[in-house]
């Protein structure tokens, strides 16, 4: 057992493309996603703001992953291998975790000034874990589940 796995959510948020997407895209919006679950500390060197400043293809440095904002339990050598501004972001990276980690993100305006997020996340567990990826994979779903939840109620308080 083991392999490739891939979900897709999407979910229709209120607000227009623009305001999603900057919200998407920065340490602080990602963040906010995360919580209160875990948080991600972006590589200190790379005074990330967002990801549109990021060179694509190069690896951005290691991000550590915090259960709770607080316990260390993974980490994430990012790489924006793809970037559309205002529209899309794919992340192809390594975790200690994941042989390979895929998320790529997607914003489309609706009509009435919504936008419909929608995130594919396709991971293979390294070695040892590979006998987990039939649990990691619904885990994962609802977490992902959680972050666009949150994102949700970010801007439906506005």
């Amino acid at each position: 057992m083991g392999g490739v796995w891939t979900f897709v959510l999407s979910s229709l948020v209120p607000a227009d493309t623009d305001a999603v997407w900057r919200r998407v895209v920065t340490p602080e919006g990602i963040n906010d996603e995360l919580r209160p679950w875990m948080t991600m500390s972006f590589p200190p060197d790379a005074d990330v703001h967002s990801i549109e400043a990021v060179r694509v293809g190069e690896p951005l440095g290691r991000a550590r992953l915090r259960l709770f904002g607080v316990v260390p339990f993974d980490h994430d050598d990012l790489v924006i291998t793809e970037l559309e501004p205002g529209r899309r972001f794919l992340e192809e990276s390594t975790m200690a975790s994941m042989r390979r980690w895929v998320h790529e993100r997607t914003v489309v305006p609706e009509p009435g000034g919504a936008t419909t997020i929608t995130d594919r996340v396709t991971f293979e567990p390294r070695a040892l874990l590979r006998w987990a990826g039939r649990v990691l994979r619904p885990v994962l779903a609802a977490f992902f589940a959680h972050r666009q939840r949150r994102l949700v109620r970010h801007f439906a308080g506005r």
